[in-house]
């Protein structure tokens, strides 16, 4: 009964020479590469959609859910051919077309994910979901490949019944150890030393080697050795642009740890992008101090205050420094403390951005953690940390703004740029909604001119419409006069009032807001 249960385990008996005993030796490394891949493959795709698509919630759950779906198929498929044929020299080839795979997602994604950039560019939501659908589909078959790993290398192994526990075990934990190390490696070194490409020909040349390592053969055409060399080929020509610039001429791109980062200049001016680029984040032009966007707008926020030049200002979201230089021009070298999460785009905010004011002090922290840790209090206060074009959401709720305000001067303001449509301030409202929750008086600037942006003006300060118009129109600095008179003439200036909306840690939907604000302005742009 024994002998028959361990040939129906083993099915077809392994070679007894040195070159079956080396195949059965790299099983083990072959499901730990395995592993290491598939988490690494999950984290560069989240990357290489990132410039196109963003990093929203929404994309993370929908890549997530669907690598695990490829891995449950290869999880079954591998099983059910393992038991069919436990052939090693079939899973050193499936393993070889993994490799292969991978190594052509970098090739083929670039000419999809232009298609993307198309879609944007003329507001077509099918071009943008048909591209971001042909993407994730390019990833499915060597996910499900990688899936058949575990299941097969388990049948291969299990040499009698009384051990199969202990062959199964090996392999996932090996498995299991590769996928943590498929999180780490990519995201902590790979991806921010190297790119997200780079990582993706990296995971298929490791795999190319173990594989063409696993089908050598002595006295056999030995083709399977070019499958290495030739991934290691494609990836010296591989290189180039990630993401071609919408308009105007791209000067510089990078990838961070945090965002995909792309500077373009376009006339005189030089724009900061990140991610999807749907949003310009920095503007710096030498000609003007000027931008006729948000940041403008920004500079009135000392009038539904105290009327008064700052003492002290903090700018939570810095990006390349724009509001930090305006102030200073405007209002001579006032302490500003300045806090990015990237210091890569700090980086560019200096290289690109002329961000050198000596009276700029920049911090390289998490927003929320940074106004945790303060002590001081500032007289101006403003949030700009948008992720293109979502901010995070524990940015937008009535405890982060509570933090806030107990940094604020008695008459200090709390700034926030707020991204909507010509015609859809649901996003406006909402976070008006939280900050009234907070503040006794809460109010609205529309920038018209350029962007549609709105910056929300929260503050304890007793001030009204009126009170701070009387205030505008009797400022005597002349580089606040054009500001002024865009605010005043476009700018719809409006007191919130409480709505019922309150954003809190627990439940705060911004970015489906902002998806539904996207998907509705796309449908009415038609």
């Amino acid at each position: 009964m024994g002998s028959e249960t361990e040939s129906e385990l083993t099915g077809v008996a392994l070679s007894p020479d040195a070159w079956a005993a080396w195949r059965r030796q790299l099983l083990l490394p072959l499901a730990f590469t395995g592993g290491l891949a598939s988490l690494g493959i999950e984290f560069a795709a989240a990357r290489l959609l990132a410039p196109f698509f963003g990093q929203s919630l929404f994309i993370w759950g929908t890549l997530i859910g669907l690598i695990l779906i490829y891995l449950t198929i290869g999880y079954y498929a591998g099983g059910r051919l393992a038991d069919r044929r436990p052939d090693p020299t079939l899973l050193f080839r499936l393993t070889a077309a993994a490799a292969l795979w991978t190594a052509a997602i970098p090739i083929i994604s670039r000419p999809i994910l232009s298609i993307a950039q198309t879609g944007f560019a003329r507001i077509s939501v099918g071009l943008v979901v048909g591209s971001l659908i042909s993407v994730i589909v390019l990833f499915a078959v060597p996910v499900v490949l990688l899936g058949m790993v575990s299941p097969f290398v388990i049948r291969l192994r299990i040499r009698q019944l009384e051990t199969a526990g202990n062959a199964a075990g090996a392999v996932y934990a090996l498995s299991t150890l590769g996928s943590i190390l498929g999180t780490f490696v990519p995201v902590f070194w790979l991806i921010p030393s190297y790119g997200t490409r780079t990582t993706i020909f990296i995971l298929a040349f490791l795999l190319a080697v173990i594989s063409a390592a696993g089908l050598y053969q002595s006295g056999a055409r030995r083709l399977y050795l070019l499958i290495p060399v030739a991934i290691a080929v494609l990836a010296f020509f591989a290189g180039g642009a990630i993401r071609a610039a919408a308009y105007g001429t791209r000067v510089y791109e990078t990838e961070s740890a945090y965002s995909y980062i792309q500077v373009v200049r376009n006339g005189t001016e030089t724009q900061l992008l990140l991610d999807e680029g749907t949003a310009v984040h920095s503007i710096y032009d030498p000609t003007t101090l000027y931008t006729h966007g948000y940041w403008d707008d920004v500079l009135l926020a000392p009038d539904f205050g105290s009327g008064r030049v700052p003492r002290r200002i903090a700018l939570v979201g810095l990006a390349g420094g724009t509001v930090a230089r305006q102030f200073t021009a405007i209002d001579g070298p006032i302490p500003i403390d300045g806090v990015e999460l990237d210091p890569k785009i700090v980086e560019v905010g200096r290289r690109y951005f002329d961000m050198t004011e000596p009276n700029l002090h920049v911090t390289i922290a998490d927003g929320r953690y940074w106004m945790a840790t303060q002590a001081g209090r500032y007289d101006v206060i403003l949030v700009d940390a948008y992720r293109q074009p979502y901010i995070p959401f524990y940015l937008t709720t009535r405890e982060f703004f509570e933090s806030a305000k107990a940094h604020l001067a008695p008459d200090g303001v709390l700034a926030i740029n707020v991204g909507r449509t010509p015609t859809d301030h649901r996003l406006v409202d909402a976070l008006g909604g939280t900050l009234n929750a907070v503040f006794p008086r809460v109010f609205v600037i529309d920038t018209n001119t350029r962007f549609t942006n709105s910056v929300i003006y929260a503050t304890s300060s007793p001030i009204s419409v009126d009170g701070f118009k009387a205030r505008a129109q009797a400022e005597t600095n002349p580089k606040l006069l054009p500001i002024v008179a865009d605010a005043l003439q476009t700018g719809d200036i409006r007191q919130v009032r409480p709505n019922g909306i309150v954003f809190t840690d627990d439940l705060a939907p911004v970015e489906r807001l902002i998806d539904e604000i996207i998907l509705s302005y796309i449908r009415t742009s038609r």
